[in-house]
């Protein structure tokens, strides 16, 4: 069975191979005809094409082994490419389509009818060719689902996200510039093919801002889904050296890898030499039943030490005359 990797590549390539042919067709169409709302669709696959470059720029990248200067890997660079995808929707393709749409609304549109005709049916042909490629996006996703992962699991991977994100965006966005457009041949009002340029932009910000906001997330340092952290704390909680469980803390360091600190307190009366038993014991545990913690940090402190910190004379308090 290929890799969730693999798999990852093919789908943002079948996308990749979908949007260029598309963004042609409807540029070639838009140039013609004079449609606003085609060349807004034109400005949107081009934009989704560039994105598919960074998509695949991360998978890449990301999988590069840890070195002196990255002890941690490379893991973020998926956050970092989307957040550059994130970006690229927004310049490229939604002000694009704000741009189209004023101008369409300042100065007007004529188109023949044949301008029409061969406008509907670029637009026919993009919806069949986005739609196949949302399809095997989605595919992949119930897969991985299906396979365990669960919800959060099967989206965990950005490029996967941000590559049904921006299929879901095309659909609906050539849908909207097929009724913009049939309306304007309808009416001879250019405003309805003007205000689907409109909402294609509309629609591409706020894609482009989610994706965005997610990819930040990420880079900033974001915790791990809290199942994660019940059950690393259920199983320290279980282990019968273990007094108490002062903290757990988790980050994400890539699709598949979490950084793992806790601080803990061992029940009194333990040697060096049993604490370091029960530490190294606990660390494996740990990796074996939360495979996707990389990197695991423990803080042990003795529950003896730990009062004898908080008594007056090692904190300098004096009692009274």
């Amino acid at each position: 069975m290929a890799s969730p990797d693999r798999r990852t590549r093919l789908t943002v390539l079948v996308a990749l191979g979908a949007n260029l042919l598309i963004a042609v067709a409807k540029a070639a169409g838009g140039l013609v005809t004079g449609s606003p709302a085609l060349l807004s669709e034109a400005a949107h696959s081009v934009a989704d094409s560039f994105n598919e470059v960074f998509l695949l720029a991360a998978l890449r990248r990301s999988r590069r082994p840890a070195d002196h200067r990255h002890p941690f890997g490379y893991g973020k660079e998926r956050f970092f490419w989307s957040l550059l995808a994130a970006v690229g929707i927004f310049v490229m393709g939604g002000c694009f389509s704000f741009y189209q749409g004023i101008e369409a609304l300042r100065g007007g549109t004529e188109e023949s009818f044949d301008g029409y005709v061969a406008g509907l049916a670029v637009l026919g042909i993009a919806l069949l060719a986005e739609g196949a490629s949302l399809l095997r996006a989605l595919h992949q996703a119930r897969g991985e689902s299906a396979g365990g992962k669960g919800r959060t699991g099967a989206l965990r991977d950005p490029a996967l996200r941000t590559v049904i994100a921006e299929d879901g965006t095309a659909v609906l966005g050539v849908t909207l510039a097929l009724a913009g457009m049939a309306l304007h041949m309808a009416t001879g009002q250019v405003v309805w093919e003007a205000s689907a340029s409109l909402a294609i932009g509309a629609l591409l910000v706020c894609v482009a801002y989610w994706l965005g906001a997610d990819a930040r997330a990420q880079l900033v340092g974001e915790a791990a889904d809290p199942e994660l952290r019940r059950r690393v704390h259920a199983l320290l909680t279980a282990q019968p050296e273990i007094d108490s469980v002062e903290a757990v803390f988790t980050m994400k360091m890539g699709i598949d890898s979490t950084l793992v600190a806790v601080r803990i307190d061992l029940v009194p009366g333990l040697d060096s030499e049993r604490v370091e038993e029960v530490a190294v014991r606990i660390k494996r545990a740990l990796a074996r039943s939360v495979p996707e913690s990389g990197e695991i940090f423990l803080d042990v402190t003795d529950a003896d030490a730990k009062e004898a910190a908080k008594s007056p004379a090692a904190t300098g308090e004096r009692g009274g005359a």
